[in-house]
């Protein structure tokens, strides 16, 4: 699977994607991850340049008024074209992470994995994106929960989470998929008997019991 992340802030992935299992997947090249900064892709105008402030700009005032800045689409719709050439448009899905899209949960996670080779996100920052971007792209816009952060890079890393973990071998032993077993929102391990602060904590009777049919019972009444 590859990823394909368009984001002001590449630096704020680092940390997470050299830790732990989505690691070890890259090493594996299970799963592979390109960064695209809309920022190469703007321009110095005439203006910038004779107040000799020569940084590249990718936010603008609102039209109609209003808050903050929105980046804007060339930018954004350029780096979106050099992620599309490396796809070479194979199995590729252009996600577009908005608070106002459409929920994200397991099922699309493996409906994903299942179905494309290729995921293009596009973080979006300060008020959001020109919707331009969303016209010219048709990107299927989606939210990981009824809130609003002040990006799409924490987004972007939990869809990749989710979306990684449903291909095979990136887990190791697709068993460890809680989605694909009897769960329960309690789990257990040594020691049996935990003593903390003079109090007896004991793992249920049942989980050592052997009775796998018990076990699994006990996992479906557990809310």
């Amino acid at each position: 699977m590859n990823f394909h992340i368009i984001t002001l802030f590449p630096e704020s992935f680092t940390s997470y994607l050299n830790e732990s299992i989505l690691a070890r997947a890259i090493r594996e090249k299970k799963v592979k991850v390109n960064f695209y900064n809309p920022r190469d892709f703007a321009k110095v105008t005439k203006v910038q340049k004779a107040k000799n402030k020569p940084y590249k700009r990718v936010d603008d005032i609102p039209y109609g008024g209003g808050p903050g800045m929105v980046m804007q689409a060339e930018p954004v719709a350029k780096a979106i074209e050099k992620a599309l050439k490396k796809t070479k448009k194979v199995k590729t899905k252009i996600i577009f992470l908005s608070p106002s899209g459409k929920q994200f949960n397991t099922a699309y996670a493996k409906e994903t994995a299942k179905k494309f080779t290729n995921v293009i996100f596009i973080s979006g920052r300060y008020e959001g994106i020109d919707e331009r971007v969303n016209k010219i792209f048709k990107t299927e816009k989606i939210t990981v929960g009824p809130f609003v952060l002040t990006g799409g890079e924490l987004p972007a890393m939990l869809i990749m989470d989710s979306v990684s973990r449903q291909i095979e071998g990136v887990l190791g032993n697709k068993a460890s998929l809680e989605e694909e077993r009897i769960s329960s929102s309690e789990v257990y391990t040594r020691p049996e008997v935990l003593k903390y602060k003079n109090k007896k904590y004991i793992v249920p009777k049942v989980l050592l019991s052997g009775n796998h049919k018990l076990i699994d019972e006990w996992r479906k009444g557990i809310k």
